[in-house]
């Protein structure tokens, strides 16, 4: 099984890849688009993408599953737990300057304050630790996975040093090829997209059909068409599987509003869920 994530080795995505697949081939990535890109032309890539996070919200990659509408095959909730890394020999004491992602310095922001570090933005997380690691500087530190620790023979300074101790994030593996998982007495996910026609109330009497029937929507987000600020999509997930009676009722009347409207997955809901 080969799977894109964006980033360098040691990344996040990479972390979650090698835990939930460890018999996977990673294929490394600069951009989102890259890895979508990859899982669109070659049937044998599956890409895994963060899609957001407990403590921070969306990642922003809604307008990459509209553009590319691959198949959803599954979802992991995979918990992030930051390091604080230094070169061997060095010590959280020696560490001035921490260098990480946006997002992982704001999660590590109590500790950051309590240590006094000054923080330095970077594009990733394990490119962060690549570049500590470079420097072979005692007074900068990364804040980065234990894989980035390994990879890039740094030491860790201090474990778990995330605001929230919970610190999880909902990452979607992806491909080109259908596939529908059978329908049996297991929790489901339906994922899909639509579009709707230009009326009154039209998302209101849309979305009529899924009270109706008793259904449970998980996600429901709106985003412009492209080149365009009065045509929107919206991306909706669904507790239940196709099959189901009330599912098929909800989206056959779901259909008769919108211009446009695909399935682009049936998956088992991640066994997080039921914390």
């Amino acid at each position: 099984m080969k799977i894109a994530y964006q980033g360098i080795p040691g990344s996040y995505s990479e972390s979650c890849a090698k835990k939930i697949y460890p018999e996977c081939e990673t294929i490394s990535c600069k951009t989102f688009d890259e890895c979508f890109e990859r899982a669109d032309r070659d049937n044998n890539i599956s890409t895994l993408i963060p899609e957001s996070n407990k403590t921070t919200g969306n990642i922003g990659v809604e307008y990459l599953i509209f553009k590319y509408r691959l198949n959803v095959y599954a979802e992991h909730f995979f918990p992030i737990k930051h390091n604080l890394l230094g070169v061997p020999g060095s010590s959280i004491k020696d560490i001035k300057d921490v260098y990480s992602h946006a997002q992982a310095l704001s999660q590590s922001s109590i500790f950051i304050k309590k240590n006094k570090l000054i923080e330095n933005v970077r594009a990733d997380t394990a490119g962060s630790a690549k570049y500590v690691s470079e420097k072979k500087d005692k007074s900068k530190g990364a804040i980065a996975s234990e894989l980035s620790a390994q990879i890039y023979k740094l030491d860790i300074l201090k474990s778990n040093i995330q605001d929230e101790k919970e610190n999880v994030t909902r990452f979607l593996l992806m491909g080109k090829e259908i596939s529908e998982p059978e329908f049996k007495n297991e929790k489901f996910i339906t994922s899909l997209l639509f579009k709707l026609k230009s009326k009154p109330a039209a998302l209101y009497s849309a979305l009529s059909g899924f009270a109706i029937n008793g259904v449970n929507l998980t996600k429901l987000q709106s985003f412009p068409e492209k080149n365009s600020f009065s045509s929107y999509f919206f991306l909706c997930e669904l507790d239940g599987h196709i099959h189901e009676k009330k599912i098929k009722l909800s989206l056959e009347d779901l259909n008769y509003h919108c211009e446009d409207m695909q399935v682009l997955g049936i998956f088992k809901a991640d066994q997080f869920r039921k914390k």
